[in-house]
This record gives C-alpha cells, sequence and structure tokens, in this order.
C-alpha cells in the first residue's frame, strides 16, 4: 500500500429540502385547508477516527465529498425525507486543517473519536406550517437552506510512542527490523527509506510503538533532501532516540547536524526526551567505539548507548531505556484516580462532652 500522509479534498454538506405548497382535497370535505409538508434535513459531513488504517491513499483518487441533499416536503403534512451524511474515514492520528494549511478544526487521537465539519441545511417550511385563524389558505412555503462548502486537508501524524532520527544510513531502519516485525527497506545506499515505518517492540511483558522517519541531511529545514516533511510524525511521540552512525567520520557534526534540524522545524521536538545511541560498532574497535562514546557524550551531555542494530549487541538495553522514558510519559498523562469519598457529607463534629 501507498503512504500517503497529507491530501487536500473538497467537503460539502447537502441542502435543505424545499417545503411544499398542498391543499386537502377531498369529496365531501368541504374546507379541507393546507397539508403541504416541511422538507428534510440536509445530510452533515462527519470526520471519523477507525483502527486499521494507517494511510490516507483513499483520498488520493477522489478529493470530493458531498452529503445528500434532503427530500422536498409532500401533500397530505408529509415531510421529506434527511439526506445522508458522510462520513470520512481516517487513520488515528489526523489532523484535518482549513484551507490555509495553519487551523486546525480536528485532531483525531483515539479510535472512534468523531466530529462534525458541515452542518446540513434545514429544510423549508410548508404552507401548512403558516396557517393561522386569519390566514387559513397560506400559499407560501420556502426553499430549503443551503448546505455548507469548503475545501479542506488531512494530515497524518503518527501515534507512536518512540521515533528513530538520524542521518541518513545510520542504521534506523535495521534497527527497526532487528527489534519489531517490521519489513523496512535496507541498503547500503543513503535515502532508503522514503516513508515512515511503524513496528511493535516487544521487551519483555511490555509493548510500544515505534516509527522509523527517514533521513534527515543539513539543510533539511529548507527544503534539501526530504525536507521534514515527515518530522511531524514524531511530534506525538514520548522520546526520540537518535542514532549516530560510529563509522561516520566525525560523529559530533552527526549529532550536531540533527540537532540543529530539529531546532529549526520547532514543534517542540528539541525539547523531547533523547537517547543517544552509537551504531554500527561492530564494525568499530573497542577503542575507537570508546573514544567515539567519549567525544558523542560530551557533544550531548547525557550518556551514549553503543549497539548495533546488525548483530543486536546493546539493542536490548536501548529498548528499555526507550520504555522506561515512555512509562514515565504514560504515568504523567494518566488522570488521577477519582476520590470514592468526595461526594459523601461530610462526618459531624464530635463535641468533647460526648467523651
Amino acid at each position: 500500500m501507498k503512504f500517503l500522509d497529507e491530501a487536500k479534498i473538497f467537503i460539502k454538506s447537502g441542502d435543505g429540502g424545499s417545503g411544499c405548497v398542498a391543499f386537502r382535497r377531498e369529496k365531501f370535505i368541504e374546507f379541507g385547508g393546507p397539508n403541504g409538508g416541511d422538507g428534510g434535513r440536509g445530510g452533515d459531513v462527519w470526520v471519523e477516527a477507525v483502527d486499521g488504517l494507517n494511510t490516507l491513499i483513499d483520498y488520493r483518487y477522489q478529493q470530493h465529498f458531498k452529503a445528500e441533499r434532503g427530500r422536498h416536503g409532500m401533500g397530505q403534512n408529509r415531510t421529506g425525507a434527511d439526506g445522508e451524511d458522510v462520513v470520512l474515514r481516517v487513520p488515528v492520528g489526523t489532523q484535518v486543517l482549513d484551507e490555509d494549511k495553519e487551523t486546525v478544526l480536528a485532531d483525531l487521537t483515539q479510535v472512534g473519536q468523531r466530529v462534525r465539519l458541515l452542518k446540513g441545511g434545514d429544510g423549508g417550511f410548508g404552507n401548512a406550517h403558516y396557517k393561522t385563524s386569519t390566514n387559513q389558505a397560506p400559499r407560501r412555503a420556502d426553499p430549503g437552506w443551503p448546505g455548507e462548502e469548503r475545501w479542506i486537508w488531512l494530515r497524518l501524524k503518527l501515534i507512536a510512542d518512540a521515533g528513530l532520527v538520524g542521518l541518513p544510513n545510520a542504521g534506523k531502519s535495521t534497527f527497526l527490523a532487528a527489534t519489531t516485525r517490521a519489513k523496512p527497506k535496507i541498503a547500503d545506499y543513503p535515502f532508503t527509506t522514503l516513508h515512515p515505518n511503524l513496528g511493535v517492540v516487544r521487551a519483555d511483558s511490555q509493548e510500544f510503538v515505534l516509527a522509523d522517519i527517514p533521513g534527515l541531511i543539513e539543510g533539511a529545514h529548507e527544503g534539501l533532501g526530504l525536507g521534514t516533511r515527515f518530522l511531524g510524525h514524531v511530534e506525538r511521540c514520548a522520546v526520540l532516540l537518535h542514532l549516530v552512525d560510529g563509522t561516520a567520520e566525525d560523529v559530533v557534526d552527526s549529532y550536531r547536524t540533527i540537532r540543529r534540524e530539529l531546532e529549526a522545524y520547532g514543534g517542540g521536538l528539541a525539547g523531547k526526551p533523547e537517547i543517544v545511541g552509537l551504531n554500527k560498532t561492530d564494525a568499530l574497535d573497542p577503542e575507537e567505539v570508546a573514544e567515539r562514546s567519549r567525544l558523542l557524550e560530551e557533544a550531548a551531555g547525557a550518556p551514549v548507548l553503543t549497539l548495533s542494530g546488525a548483530t543486536g549487541e546493546g539493542v536490548r538495553e536501548a529498548l528499555f531505556a526507550l520504555w522506561q522514558r515512555i512509562a514515565e510519559a504514560r504515568e504523567a498523562e494518566r488522570p488521577p484516580a477519582p476520590d470514592p469519598y468526595a461526594d459523601l457529607p461530610p462526618l459531624p463534629e464530635r463535641k468533647t462532652d460526648d467523651l
């Protein structure tokens, strides 16, 4: 399936049905009176987050979505049927943006979350609605109210607990393949990964979702390479695993290049918890590993993990370090437990004379 994380579509709610002008004409009924029914409501436009989707490819080949208009009213006081709603089914993590691509109309982060984007037009009144004691034969009926329409953007930000960042060929796809059942493309040339990949990590009895983000290069925030298009997918991550290629000529420069791009992108990425890992240690001598780890620790100001996605060395320690940060983030987001005694009346005060 082709990965698509952004789409522009046109949506329109249904127009309301028109009211009806009709009169009751039956044998032996001398004064039948008006009996024109009201028009039906137009359909609404909804967006709903559903399980089982991880791309917006359904909106690549169909960009116009229009709800059904309401049926017109009819004689014998028959109200027109309401129009059918249109439901846009999107993956969890989808944001709905206005045409300016800045105003957020909806942010769907949970399965089953449902938001109405456009309301259908109301149906017009039939002439039976306008009958009064002084106007017993009205010939007035209203047309239905028009529906709403607008262009919107759908932008997918994958829901992942941890994200992999690093320069091209830092070993992110190898790490993902070694720790999950995902099968990303792995090759010895840069920009092998052209779209984010997701995998579920199982560390003992714990599980979390890991996202492999395509490699960044210097100047990505200005559109170089793959640009920053995919960095939005790590905005929801609780922790970042920053992999640095241990075989690079200058590991400190590699680390600082990614940090500059995260800061230039914004979105709070630069302030997210980060775990730095020196990857591909299987291709280095122990002395080189120690020296490059020391340089990287001085640049990062934090301990550096040494690992190799190809041989599995240090991978388990990296996973548990990620899980520790994820567990802390989940605990911070968990709402406080309700107090079972909050709604009970206070106990009466005990008097000393009763003792």
